[in-house]
């Protein structure tokens, strides 16, 4: 039975395109959020506001994902700052659908300050819960903004009710949580940090000169991209500023700016486009700027890829997606030390940060980059193994539903009853029987040709290396202890296995100081030889260091079986046999894992020992039949001998 979450999104729908004033990072978060908590055992609806009469008010997403669309003043397009008046519309909305529908939500999940405003509301009549991602806070933007900022006076004061009403409080990284300590007295103990995430799957290093070839870029120049909303709190005009300066130090450089409110720069309405224009113009760097417009986030990771260096310098900034996606793609980026980008950004490492506003520094930076080829492969490599061990939405997403759960314990209201267990023990075990089942019919034969494969490298003297991260860590080890040790036949012979996650010295070691990404590799590189085996175990098929090992061991001639789960990942492309569990969720993945691990072992006993013992089984039954007659006989002629 999968626990029903509401998202409230009152502004950012998964469904907008990105890019405009209003469409960015939330948009991204809300989004990948709901997908990847689908695979931790979720169901969610995400409420937005109806801006758009030709969309119906519900929509089958993906699965398990509805967007529902709640009317909240006129069905149009509007400015997130006028908004407000609208929400009391929203609740009453939402509640009526909610209850029409009579469905039961474990949490409610706001994001924004108006949809937790909604969130409360709710809370009071229906009793659910809810947790609050903010996103960012009025108090904090109202001193980098001034009278620029357009929402309503009330803004600060509702965000401090909502922070004492919220079951829980998510931070975006350390500074958020400190301004909500700070600014809004928000008690510690509510407050959780989760980060944003980008998909690793969507975002990924690609060759430079390739993607610039994709994009019609001079692959002589040395690229900047500023790619993100066009509003002014996001500093373009301070990277403009800075190409300026850098354009008399350094040649040819070309800054890539992405984003506006549509993908012809000609006729671009964003008014924020001109007047970057004219800074341009009086920088004199028009020449060695494009304004590429907003592009489809399919695009995205070439632009990414396709640049020397990533830079974003806002003002303030809550947490920032752009950079993680940028160092997915292994560009370093060099952003303000402000927000989450001094969170997600190492300076020195995968970056710099530089203060906002300062054109001199930021060109200084570039400059570093621009003349030190070695410094930025080394941010390069630095920045691909930071964002892929602490910024996927698949760790965010386990981090959340860690969150949800927590949460749902504190509300005994929304504790199952005795008949909602039963039911959710009920529903359990069949989704294990479905998975069992849709298992047996694929896996049949390659499970065989997979033990018949490690069974004929342990006939000629050879070797299984087995790796994985995380569960799979725990499997390979318990995989090697049956090989090593024994499974079903005692006192049989010890085959030759090791576990690359067990070695704690090499792998600390190596990912200290050189790359988390290369630990498997690495050993691979020591202990693989021809005619061995790779054996690799992950849920995902996306863990970066095993396709690392397995590009090492097929360099080596060995050969690799992986053991996966959803679609087989980037894994399945360099493995001779696959072993994928069909289904998305992890707990059914590794379930599946334990009884293969379990069948090869009974296979390679079989291959390997069964034969012996019947033979060895057959001459002890020979040689005991031989005796037992001989005695007989002997006997038998004594007898006979003693009554002649």
């Amino acid at each position: 039975m999968k626990r029903k979450i509401a998202f409230i999104s009152e502004h950012a729908s998964p469904l907008a395109t990105l890019g405009g004033v209003d469409s960015g990072g939330q948009n991204v978060y809300v989004g990948e959020l709901a997908k990847h908590l689908v695979s931790q055992g979720y169901e969610i609806d995400i409420f937005t506001r109806w801006d758009n009469s030709n969309l119906p008010m519900v929509i089958n997403w993906v699965n398990d994902i509805r967007v529902i669309h709640i009317e909240a003043g006129p069905v149009e397009v509007m400015e997130k700052e006028k908004l407000y008046e609208h929400m009391p519309e929203f609740t009453s909305n939402m509640i009526s659908f909610i209850t029409k529908e009579n469905i039961s939500y474990g949490l409610i999940h706001a994001n924004f300050w108006m949809s937790a405003m909604v969130a409360a509301d709710i809370k009071k009549v229906l009793n659910i819960p809810f947790v609050v991602t903010f996103h960012a806070l009025g108090y904090i933007r109202k001193i980098h903004q001034g009278n620029n900022d357009k929402f309503p006076e009330e803004r600060i004061d509702i965000e401090r009710k909502i922070v004492e009403e919220a079951d829980q409080i998510i931070a975006e990284c350390p500074q958020d949580k400190e301004d909500l300590i700070q600014y809004y007295d928000a008690k510690t103990e509510k407050i959780t940090i989760i980060p944003c995430g980008f998909n690793p799957n969507e975002f990924y290093p690609m060759d430079k000169m390739l993607a610039r070839m994709v994009l019609n870029i001079d692959c002589n120049e040395f690229v900047v991209l500023q790619l993100g909303r066009m509003v002014p709190r996001k500093g373009i005009d301070n990277v403009i500023s800075a190409v300026g300066r850098l354009k008399k130090l350094a040649s040819p450089i070309r800054l890539v700016v992405v984003g506006g409110e549509t993908d012809n720069i000609e006729t671009e309405t964003n008014p924020e486009i001109n007047r970057l224009r004219d800074i341009a113009a009086e920088e004199d760097v028009l020449d060695c700027i494009t304004f590429a417009g907003r592009k489809k986030r399919d695009i995205l990771k070439y632009y990414y890829a396709a640049a020397d260096v990533f830079v974003t310098t806002p003002w303030y900034e809550p947490f920032g997606i752009t950079p993680l996606e940028s160092m997915a793609c292994g560009t370093p980026v060099i952003g303000s030390n402000v927000g989450g980008i001094k969170y997600s950004v190492e300076d020195g490492k995968t970056g710099f940060l530089v203060e906002p506003n300062d054109p001199e520094m930021l060109a200084l930076k570039m400059y570093d980059m621009f003349n030190d080829p070695a410094l930025l492969k080394t941010m390069r490599k630095n920045a691909l193994k930071r964002v892929n061990a602490l910024f996927t939405w698949s760790k965010v997403s386990e981090m959340m539903a860690s969150l949800y759960e927590r949460t749902l314990l504190l509300n005994p209201v929304y504790r199952m009853d005795e008949d909602e267990a039963l039911n959710f023990i009920d529903e359990s075990f069949e989704q294990v029987v479905d998975t069992v089942i849709k298992t047996k019919q694929l896996l049949a034969v390659p499970t065989l040709r997979a033990a018949t494969m490690m069974a004929n490298c342990f006939r000629k003297n050879k070797k299984v290396l087995v790796c994985g991260n995380g569960g799979s860590a725990a499997e390979s080890l318990h995989f090697v202890a049956e090989l090593v040790g024994r499974f079903e036949i005692a006192k049989r012979q010890a085959l030759p296995a090791i576990a690359l996650t067990a070695d704690t010295a090499t792998i600390t070691a190596w990912s200290n100081d050189v790359g988390y990404e290369d630990v498997f590799a690495r050993q691979v590189e020591a202990y693989g030889q021809k005619g061995d085996i790779l054996f690799c175990f992950s849920t995902s098929g996306q863990s970066v260091n095993v396709i690392n090992a397995m590009k090492v061991a097929l360099e080596k001639n060995m050969y690799v079986i992986a053991m996966t789960g959803k679609d087989g990942g980037a894994m399945s492309l360099y493995a001779h046999v696959n072993l994928i569990i069909p289904s998305d969720s992890t707990q059914r993945i590794q379930e599946m894992h334990l009884h293969l691990l379990h069948t090869l072992c009974s296979l390679i006993e079989d291959k390997l020992f069964k034969n012996k013992i019947r033979v060895k089984t057959s001459v002890k039954t020979h040689l005991v039949s031989e005796k037992v007659n001989a005695k007989y006989s002997l006997s038998t002629n004594t007898k006979y001998n003693g009554h002649a």
